[in-house]
């Protein structure tokens, strides 16, 4: 794309400098923003009306588990150790590299079509190197911008195997894609690494993968929690060897203690929160406000489309209502009234699925922001007739009634995903098909039908 011009939209920069401007324009070039201002004049420049839209950084789900879009629903009512056995332990153990490639194709065109950007794709289902290449290939073929996280799986142990929490992760794979699908560290899909971490591995597995990640300068990312610690007190070592700092990045956190997370802010470490998931499926509360003790906040990710759904408006806004509610239930208990004001401004929230992911990735110079020279990474929201009317506040508006099916157009590094409407990928009716063909083949495989009462009451 060449020139285009936003025109006349609120455009909520998420900028410190530039704030909210109630009524603005973009100038893109290239893949870069231009120019921001109340009014701007560009002769070359297509012009594209805004008026009655909000103009948006693009959104970053900070962690996703994208090959598992195919089973949609499927993990609907699981519990977490559910969801252990049914998923790693069983339909994971049956994905092809064809499987990987279509259920990341459609997640990320998914994603792209609910206004995110940005995609931290956490793929922990790749047995072979052909099923990695599979899930960058499909990132790729989307458009979307992403950080590609290469894990391992996780299944039961055959005879004479080691338990997945004994085995390093693997430098060769790590220097083949470096070497190969994403040498490019500037490119729009890049690595990352999804490692194991001391509550799933020995702590000789959990200071190699450290160390790894810092000797190629990538992301190291980690859960945190569910069931006892394989390693207890492995943190605690880890920091003493010096193993921990900006390079790691811990998903969900519930059971660490504030001691520890104390320390991991002071050390520069990032969190990414999975809010909706995290209380379905039994993880705890979120720490949402354990963080902002600290001066800190998380990012925020989807987790589990087999059981929520792709929308990151309605994941930040659980972030935001489930910590407002632990605070209330806070200050009743101490006073046995109600708060005298909210303790979460809605603008943090905003904050969670933008700069925070951003800052997550390493990447805050480049996207999570509207800002002359950026990346351009924008999302433009229709108000609608009647939805987000009228806009009082648009910080406010645009978390508490925002909504990725609102999206009007969608642009990743200057060029259109979605245009008035519709995503630019030509086939998605093919893409539909086989992504349902596929997950018929999974669940048929483990002799489960996808309508079952078993699955859905999660006992296949």
């Amino acid at each position: 794309m060449a020139r285009v011009l936003l025109k006349s939209g609120i455009v909520v920069t998420q900028d410190k400098a530039l704030g909210v401007l109630p009524r603005g324009d973009v100038l893109i070039d290239a893949d870069r923003i231009a120019a921001i201002a109340p009014d701007l004049q560009a002769d070359s420049a297509e012009t594209i009306d805004c008026t009655g839209h909000f103009v948006l950084p693009g959104l970053i789900n900070a962690h996703m588990h994208t090959w598992q879009t195919a089973l949609r629903s499927v993990a609907a009512n699981w519990t977490l150790l559910e969801y252990f056995r049914h998923v790693h332990a069983g339909l994971a153990t049956v994905f092809t590299p064809r499987d990987i490639h279509i259920a990341t194709l459609a997640g990320a065109l998914n994603q792209l079509d609910h206004g995110v950007t940005t995609l931290v794709d956490w793929c922990h289902n790749n047995p072979t190197p052909e099923h990695s290449d599979a899930g960058i290939a499909g990132l790729k073929e989307s458009g979307i911008r992403a950080a590609f996280f290469h894990g391992s799986p996780k299944p039961d142990p055959k005879p004479g195997e080691p338990h997945f929490s004994e085995v390093p992760h693997p430098r060769a794979e790590i220097e083949r894609l470096l070497r190969g699908p994403l040498a490019d560290r500037d490119a729009l899909v890049t690595l990352g690494m999804a490692v194991l971490g001391p509550h799933y591995s020995t702590l000789d597995v959990s200071a190699h993968d450290f160390a790894l990640a810092r000797e190629f300068d990538l992301v190291a990312s980690m859960h945190q929690g569910g069931g006892e610690a394989k390693t207890p007190g492995g943190w605690e070592t880890l920091m003493q060897r010096g193993l921990v700092g900006p390079h790691i990045n811990i998903v969900h956190g519930n059971n660490l203690s504030d001691a520890q997370l104390k320390a991991f802010v002071d050390l520069g470490v990032s969190f990414s929160i999975t809010p909706e998931n995290e209380m379905a499926q039994g993880h705890g509360h979120p720490i949402t406000g354990r963080l902002r003790a600290l001066g800190s906040a998380p990012s925020v990710g989807v987790d589990l489309e087999s059981a929520i759904s792709g929308d990151l408006f309605t994941v930040a806004r659980m972030a935001l209502a489930s910590q407002r509610a632990l605070d209330n239930a806070a200050e009743r208990a101490r006073s046995g009234g109600i708060p005298v004001t909210s303790s979460v401004p809605a603008a943090e929230a905003l904050d969670w699925i933008t700069t925070r992911g951003a800052a997550m990735l390493g990447m805050g110079e480049r996207i999570g922001s509207l800002a002359i020279g950026k990346q351009a990474d924008i999302a433009v929201m229709s108000l609608g007739p009647l939805a987000m009317w009228p806009v009082h506040d648009p910080v406010a508006t645009v978390v508490m009634q925002g909504s990725g099916a609102r999206m009007r157009d969608v642009v990743v590094a200057g060029t259109f995903a979605k245009r008035d409407g519709k995503l630019v990928w030509q086939d998605i009716d093919g893409v539909r098909t086989k992504l349902a063909q596929s997950g018929e083949r999974i669940l048929g495989k483990l002799n489960v039908a996808s309508t079952s009462r078993d699955i859905r009451g999660g006992r296949p």
